[in-house]
């Protein structure tokens, strides 16, 4: 497996573990990697901007959340 893969498979798994800001942090990682290389992977590199898309509105969410508790 390749590296960006392999941190987006980690940042995955914290994701379904509920650890979303850590989750974050790995699919950001991923996505510098997978700019990094020669050649991109445009799927990789699409899947892991709709996942940030879509952790960064579930963290503002319960951020509000707890601030509206």
């Amino acid at each position: 497996m390749l590296v960006p893969d392999r941190l987006f498979h980690a940042a995955l798994q914290k994701e379904n573990d509920g650890c979303f800001e850590e989750a974050e942090l790995g699919y950001q990682s991923a996505l510098l990697e997978v700019k990094s290389r020669r050649f991109q992977s445009n799927k990789l590199k699409n899947a892991i901007t709709e996942k940030l898309k879509v952790l960064n509105t579930v963290i503002e969410y319960r951020k509000m959340s707890k601030v509206n508790s």
